[in-house]
């Protein structure tokens, strides 16, 4: 999984924030030996060990902080694939009216494909009299 930029900016903007207020972070997080790009690797690799798909915020937060805090670990290879963040997402105008296209056309389909279907008539239920008491 490639992290975005953006990605990288939000981590790396909670760690600059905590390093600020928590001393005993900031002395691990000073470490010339860590840097962003593992750490996000790092990230990465547990979330696909993990086998989930959606984490809280916290959580990969506090994946990154582990990151800086041990001496020791084992960032993991570099990941294809794709991260969804959970933030808002301006689009384009060109993506907007590709997108308006896209529905435009879905829509026609459904009702194309809804139009061709043909009502199979109904085969009438053939009944039989019930008998009355005075029939007998």
């Amino acid at each position: 999984m490639k992290a975005t930029d953006h990605f990288k900016t939000v981590i790396q903007a909670y760690l600059d924030q905590r390093a600020e207020y928590d001393e005993l972070f900031a002395t691990s997080y000073r470490n010339p030996d860590k840097n962003i790009d593992d750490c996000v690797t790092y990230i990465l690799s547990e979330v696909q060990r993990s086998g989930c798909n959606g984490f809280a915020d916290d959580e990969i937060f506090s994946m990154a902080m582990h990151y800086y805090d041990e001496t020791d670990i084992v960032v993991g290879k570099p990941i294809e694939g794709k991260v969804v963040i959970n933030h808002h997402v301006e689009l384009t105008e060109e993506e907007k009216a590709q997108a308006r296209k896209d529905a435009m056309k879905r829509i026609e389909n459904e009702a194309y494909a809804k139009m061709k279907q043909t009502k199979k008539p109904t085969k009438p239920v053939e009944t039989q009299p019930q008998a009355s008491l005075f029939d007998f």
